[in-house]
């Protein structure tokens, strides 16, 4: 990993976005009302929407915000016909970057994220250009006090995970999708507590940069976050906090 675990930013990240409180709102709910949209409103045969109601309790997201949500995807109130576009291109010093967006306007939505792979000098890819390089899986980022590796391992194994790895002061457990509820029952189970628990874009390989890069490609992506349209990026980027 170089010395910089991809995780190891992940509590800094989060903070960042409970400053941006309305707008972070305001995308989970979107995330709610679409995944409610398509698979209903029980997130015991949903998953989407199990993960963007976890997603709306880690941000503390006021519950009248998500059942309100909830209604809007029901058919309750008039909800928007959003368009889901994946957007992919290279950051700064080559970094693959992929742009999920969830909009009303397909013509502002491309339009605000070349504008932002573009500023810092990125580019804008043709569709398939660095998808290829990321696998969805379920990601499970545990500290690495307080918990034994050899147990973990064998728990999180057992409960079917592909894969556990020890990056900085964290373990990472990976699983491929359809095991994700299994092996957050084990850790539940087993009153392990996470960092983070989501399924997400895993690259296969990362890219560390450094100095103006670096600095760089976070414009980049804070650019890209800032946008109401966005509502995850996925990069292949290992920087260090301090540059």
């Amino acid at each position: 990993m170089s010395g910089h675990s991809k995780w190891s930013n992940i509590k800094h990240r989060k903070g960042k976005n409970d400053a941006l409180k309305a707008k972070v709102t305001t995308k989970i709910s979107r995330e709610i009302t679409v995944a409610v949209k398509a698979g209903g409103t029980d997130p015991t045969g949903n998953m989407r929407l199990k993960l963007a109601l976890q997603k709306a309790r880690e941000n503390n997201i006021p519950k009248d915000n998500i059942q309100r949500a909830i209604d809007k995807g029901a058919g309750a109130g008039d909800a928007n016909n959003y368009e889901e576009i994946t957007y992919e291109g290279y950051g700064p010093g080559g970094a693959a970057i992929l742009v999920e967006v969830m909009t009303d306007n397909r013509n502002r939505a491309a339009a605000d994220v070349r504008h932002a792979f573009s500023k810092r000098g990125g580019n804008l890819g043709e569709s398939g250009s660095v998808n290829w390089m990321f696998k969805r899986k379920g990601v499970f980022v545990i500290p690495q006090e307080g918990n034994d590796e050899e147990t973990l391992t064998l728990l999180a194994l057992d409960a079917g995970a592909e894969d556990i790895k020890v990056e900085d002061d964290v373990f990472v457990i990976y699983t491929l999708p359809d095991d994700y509820d299994a092996v957050e029952a084990a850790l539940a189970e087993a009153s392990i507590a996470t960092d983070m628990a989501q399924i997400t874009m895993v690259p296969d390989t990362n890219m560390e940069l450094t100095g103006d890069d670096a600095v760089n490609m976070q414009r980049v992506l804070d650019m890209l976050e800032d946008l109401d349209d966005v509502q995850d990026v996925y990069h292949n980027a290992i920087m260090d906090e301090e540059e």
